[in-house]
């Protein structure tokens, strides 16, 4: 096991990766949460949906261990799940079995070009500017909804679309109190911040009486079978969902090469280059877990930044996936709990994890209007629209434009250019409402 892992290459031993698979778990165990809990609003049951969150995090990130022998775990993207729910679904009135079709399609174009290798060049191709207002724009949109799901901003009235909620409700009071913890923990530097905050403000919810106590805390975990196979690949395959199609594609695209990019420097495992070494392995588990995922019941799935806390732990090789995966499966048969977490609770988590995602503001060139200007694009549309794909297709069509028009044409590769083909396409078939 040592030597297939690679331990003697790394410096690192069995108790060493352990303690970083704990780790990574721990650190996101909240999308055990959080993604069943944003899915609920499509329509997609909570109870299956924990088990198909779960499922697909254990496959994904066990594929990544054993296969591509990386320590980055594998779970439903956030971003992409609120863009199902509150774009695809809520905003244009498609159905959740649409939208797992459409990733199912995304996911087979992925596997596809992986295997190929169009997709690493194709990575390439995508501006850094761009790659860091992807994460910000995302960022600031899941604070949104955040805010909105704790009560602490709601909708307000035409001319002044929000406003200030009611802050002496009683599930605003324990929002903000759990939001106070949870900061605490992350100065104090505890690991699963998040998580111990989640669940604290869970059972100070329940001990309120705001939030009904579970029957059972342990159980046999909620069937999938409600939403296991309910893809709709035939009306996925329509013309009106094809920028549904694009737009999830683009999404997992650019999420999946920044994180793995950024994963792979801070626990050095890239060449002189800067390049990862053996790409299209992580990447292809990333891709097939993303075509089971909608077959399970679920959303795209994807390498997960919290991964970098196992890094930071000392982890170095697929063994600590491998850890993290298997506590996923542990997790399978504490649903009760898991279903169990009100909004005013799972909410605060969505608002610091927006939080962590404006880091990458400062690395965009303020002194280069063709790289500002596409990037503040990308950012407000996908804040102001309310929708995660209208921004950051617009930022890929944009930016070879500008490049050009300001007569720096030679330094858009032609991979950008096949980027704002597809982005266009997305404007010219998006639904009109």
């Amino acid at each position: 096991m040592k030597n297939y892992f690679a331990f003697h290459k790394y410096r690192t031993s069995y108790r060493q990766e352990t303690l970083a698979g704990f780790t990574t778990f721990v650190t996101m165990a909240y999308i055990i949460i959080v993604n069943p809990a944003i899915l609920e609003v499509a329509g997609i049951p909570r109870g299956p949906s924990t088990t198909a969150t779960i499922l697909a995090a254990a496959f994904g990130t066990l594929l990544m261990g054993i296969y591509a022998k990386r320590p980055f775990a594998i779970a439903p993207y956030m971003g992409e799940n609120a863009f199902v729910s509150f774009t695809v679904v809520k905003a244009l009135g498609f159905t959740w079995q649409e939208a797992l079709g459409a990733v199912f399609i995304a996911g087979i174009a992925f596997t596809v070009l992986t295997v190929l290798k169009i997709r690493s060049w194709l990575a390439n191709a995508i501006p850094t500017s761009l790659k860091y207002s992807f994460a910000v724009g995302i960022g600031m949109f899941i604070t949104f909804i955040g805010l909105n799901e704790t009560g602490i901003v709601v909708l307000g009235v035409p001319g002044a679309p929000v406003r200030l909620g009611n802050l002496a409700q009683p599930s605003v009071i324990l929002a903000l109190s759990g939001l106070l913890l949870t900061v605490l923990l992350m100065l104090w530097k505890v690991r699963g911040a998040l998580m111990i905050g989640i669940l604290a403000t869970t059972l100070f919810s329940m001990l309120a009486g705001v939030t009904k106590v579970p029957d059972a805390l342990v159980s046999l975990p909620p069937s999938p079978a409600p939403i296991f196979l309910q893809l709709d690949l035939s009306g996925a395959l329509t013309p009106k969902f094809l920028p549904v199609v694009l737009t999830i594609f683009v999404m997992a695209f650019a999420d999946t090469i920044g994180t793995l990019i950024g994963l792979s420097a801070r626990a050095e495992l890239l060449d002189k280059n800067g390049n990862l070494p053996e790409i299209e392995k992580p990447m292809l588990a990333d891709a097939l877990a993303t075509t089971l995922a909608p077959v399970l019941g679920t959303t795209t799935t994807g390498a997960y930044v919290e991964s970098a806390a196992g890094i930071e732990e000392g982890g170095r090789t697929g063994f600590v996936s491998v850890v993290t995966a298997g506590l996923f499966l542990l997790a399978l048969f504490f649903a009760p709990l898991f279903t169990a977490v009100p909004a005013h609770a799972y909410g605060v988590a969505l608002i610091i994890i927006g939080s962590f995602m404006i880091s990458p503001l400062t690395r965009i060139a303020f002194d280069d209007p063709t790289e500002l200007l596409p990037a503040f694009l990308t950012i407000v549309l996908i804040s102001f629209t309310y929708n995660i794909g209208v921004g950051i297709t617009a930022g890929l069509l944009v930016w070879p434009l500008f490049k050009t028009l300001s007569g720096r044409g030679r330094e858009v590769p032609a991979g950008a250019w096949i980027l704002a083909l597809i982005s266009l396409s997305f404007f010219v078939f998006y639904p009109k409402m």
